[in-house]
């Protein structure tokens, strides 16, 4: 499903008109409407506005309903959570996070991807590089994960995450609670 199509399906639910949520998300209603439509691609901090706004995470928008009895997910199982601006193709390790307190991801980056912007919420993040390097920006400091390494740190600082090696970088990423 599209994530348009899919926070139109959550805002009709939750018996909200675009004008409602547009308030909420202190945005236009033009914007909500053009993301509903899939004329443009949100950033990251502004998923995070709506998805507060819908009482959902980020990755509801991408997700169908699934059982919660799931203890395995295969390959042909994960969801994919993608956003063009990103270049970078994260799937969600799990394949629903209702009732659970963290939430692993599979994520590719390519050169030159990443979330092009800061944003922060509640909770941790725990990651693994498998391959290449990842960049990591926490308030004004970078730090540079290379593969084999890891990184931990708080989601209330301020981060951004990105790409600028010439190599895919493939990072096992965790985020307590289920915020994204």
């Amino acid at each position: 499903m599209e994530i348009g199509k899919k926070m139109k399906e959550l805002r009709e639910s939750r018996n909200l008109n675009i004008k409602q949520l547009s308030e909420l998300v202190e945005c236009t209603s033009s914007l909500i409407s053009q993301l509903e439509r899939g004329k443009t691609d949100p950033s990251i901090s502004m998923l995070k506005r709506i998805a507060k706004a819908l009482d959902v995470n980020i990755v509801d928008f991408f997700m169908k309903s699934a059982n919660d009895v799931d203890v395995v997910t295969r390959v042909d199982d994960r969801v994919d959570i993608q956003l063009k601006r990103w270049e970078a193709k994260i799937q969600s390790l799990v394949k629903n996070v209702t009732n659970k307190k963290m939430q692993p991801f599979y994520t590719v980056v390519k050169p030159g991807g990443g979330s092009h912007g800061m944003y922060s919420h509640d909770g941790e993040e725990f990651g693994f590089v498998l391959k290449g390097e990842l960049e990591l920006m926490l308030n004004d400091k970078i730090h540079l994960v290379h593969e084999n390494e890891s990184f931990y740190f708080s989601s209330q600082i301020p981060h951004n995450w990105g790409n600028r090696g010439k190599e895919d970088a493939v990072v096992i990423w965790v985020i307590t609670p289920p915020t994204f």
